[in-house]
């Protein structure tokens, strides 16, 4: 059975980031993940992982600065040094958490740029940090993120996620497949997976529209799990949903689900 892997920045909002490790473990998952862990330092973090006992698959690169409102550095033509210092500041913390996945976000479509020079942008950037990537083991993905709930995202559909995939052209960037968003924007997210598996190193999953608990909303997560079981993915699965009554009492969705 495919792991289950805790998303802290979105569950256990009911303690303190770092207290969510010990948190996801005592409810039985074996895995978490994060938006973003740099508010702590690394040996903070690692440390009540370590104690926790839980393994961080992934966390996001920095996005900038989110209260002024970017969404990521990665297609921006003038934030080619912070977007550098991100990637190094993202494999400190993947050596400290002993992680291999980082999520890098493309940000918002620049003002005065189209969509192609953009795209440019990001595939060139990509490249240079796949490459510091590489050396330290680490894999770069690449995440289609629906702009109904983040307007102006760069990056939005599957298929121009595999197609910057494809044009970036190296081993260790990859796919981060997330249902809600393919669900909600662009639908048939079963089938888009099934397509694009072999390139997915990622997937994420929530309810659909509302993204609470996986078992509430229109997608079917029973078919959704059973094709990530037939399917070649070998990574975790990602539950980032946003509790609707508290993160315990929503869980049932595990049992309901068959993973309990």
């Amino acid at each position: 059975m495919i792991p289950l892997c805790a998303n802290i920045s979105m569950l256990y909002h009911e303690v303190s980031f770092l207290q969510r490790y010990e948190a996801a473990a005592a409810d039985g998952f074996m895995a978490v993940e994060c938006l973003f862990p740099y508010a702590y330092s690394a040996a903070e973090v690692r440390a009540v992982r370590r104690d926790a006992g839980v393994q961080q698959v992934l966390f996001n690169t920095s996005a900038g600065d989110w209260d002024s409102g970017q969404r990521g550095l990665a297609c921006h033509p003038d934030t080619g040094a912070d977007f550098r210092a991100s990637i190094e500041q993202a494999l400190h913390y993947a050596a400290a958490l002993d992680t291999s996945l980082i999520h890098t976000m493309a940000g918002l479509l620049p003002d005065g740029l189209t969509l192609a020079e953009a795209e440019q942008i990001y595939v060139e950037n990509l490249q240079w940090a796949a490459r510091q990537a590489d050396r330290a083991g680490v894999v770069l993905t690449l995440e289609a993120i629906n702009p109904l709930d983040m307007p102006g995202y760069m990056l939005t559909t599957q298929e121009q996620a595999a197609n910057l995939r494809q044009r970036i052209g190296v081993d260790n960037v990859k796919l981060q497949f997330d249902f809600f968003h393919c669900e909600k924007y662009q639908g048939d997210s079963i089938a888009r997976f099934q397509s694009l598996q072999r390139e997915v190193a990622h997937v994420q999953i929530a309810g659909v529209p509302e993204r609470y608990e996986p078992d509430t909303g229109s997608l079917d997560y029973a078919r959704v799990l059973a094709t990530l079981e037939a399917s070649a993915y070998a990574g975790a699965i990602g539950c980032e949903y946003r509790p609707a009554k508290g993160t315990r009492l929503g869980l049932s969705w595990r049992k309901n689900l068959g993973y309990l």
